[in-house]
């Protein structure tokens, strides 16, 4: 993605929330990105920098915008930060039209289309693109982001789990089943629009369990480690990032394979 171009023209979709905030950051401090589109319906005429200050002096006079397909077209580069299920209407429009496309939702995660009834309330309505979507963990994928025209970025839980558990897997150290996963995330990872179990008296001195077993986390970790899992997400009082405890169950230490080595190749 993106190998030979000297300044790639960006655009994020879904730039008003706490994810779109994000990336506009890390654009504004890549010098080979420049960021010429930002939508944000709800946000639509507000300047970048009066909703997040922060970000007033990298953007200046930039505007977030409703979203227009026909704005993204010709763009090098497009960021979808939006609720899950929502880029799945649009990606089919960008393709094509765009040089690339990063999803940051869970819509082309999964790769097989029979699980997003089960794990997302309803069927997939663009499965004919899951296989030009690589899934976005450079430290297990890297070949196979190089290659592709679009990504999947990994869900936060996902990573923080697999990053830890496939060293172990591939080395043959641990089961690849009964594995526990206990992990929690800060309150941001819950979006910009404010909910009852979000605000400050609800979070603040608690630590709650959530999702218990039908996260939607968990086939994407399975599909990626190639691992059962027993999936606990919970909600912490922090602003955002991600902790995990795993408990795998061990092998007997009669093999060469070393994690270290695993995780180096």
């Amino acid at each position: 993605m993106l190998h030979d171009l000297a300044m790639a023209e960006v655009g994020i979709v879904g730039a008003s929330g706490f994810t779109g905030a994000e990336l506009l950051r890390l654009c504004a401090s890549h010098p080979d990105l420049h960021v010429r589109l930002a939508t944000g319906d709800t946000q639509a005429g507000s300047a970048v920098g009066a909703l997040y200050p922060s970000l007033a002096a990298a953007y200046g006079d930039l505007t977030f915008s409703p979203y227009d397909a026909a704005a993204a077209a010709g763009l090098d580069l497009v960021f979808l930060g939006l609720p899950h299920g929502a880029s799945q209407a649009l990606v089919p429009d960008l393709v094509g039209k765009v040089g690339h496309v990063v999803d940051l939702a869970a819509d082309f995660r999964l790769q097989d289309p029979s699980l997003y009834p089960t794990w997302y309330g309803e069927a997939h309505t663009a499965p004919e693109l899951l296989p030009d979507f690589a899934y976005g963990l450079p430290e297990l994928f890297r070949d196979e982001i190089r290659a592709a025209d679009h990504v999947a970025t990994p869900g936060c839980y996902p990573t923080a789990a697999t990053l830890a558990l496939a060293p172990l897997l591939r080395a043959g150290r641990v089961e690849p089943t009964g594995i526990v996963v206990d992990a929690a995330s800060g309150v941001s990872g819950a979006g910009r629009p404010p909910k009852p179990t979000t605000t400050f008296c609800a979070v603040d001195e608690d630590f709650t369990a959530y999702g218990l077993l039908d996260h939607r986390h968990t086939p994407e970790m399975e599909q990626v480690l190639g691992a059962s899992v027993l999936f606990t997400p919970h909600l912490a009082p922090m602003r955002s990032g991600t902790i995990a405890w795993l408990a795998p169950c061990g092998r007997p230490r009669n093999t060469r394979s070393r994690p270290a080595t695993a995780a180096a190749s």
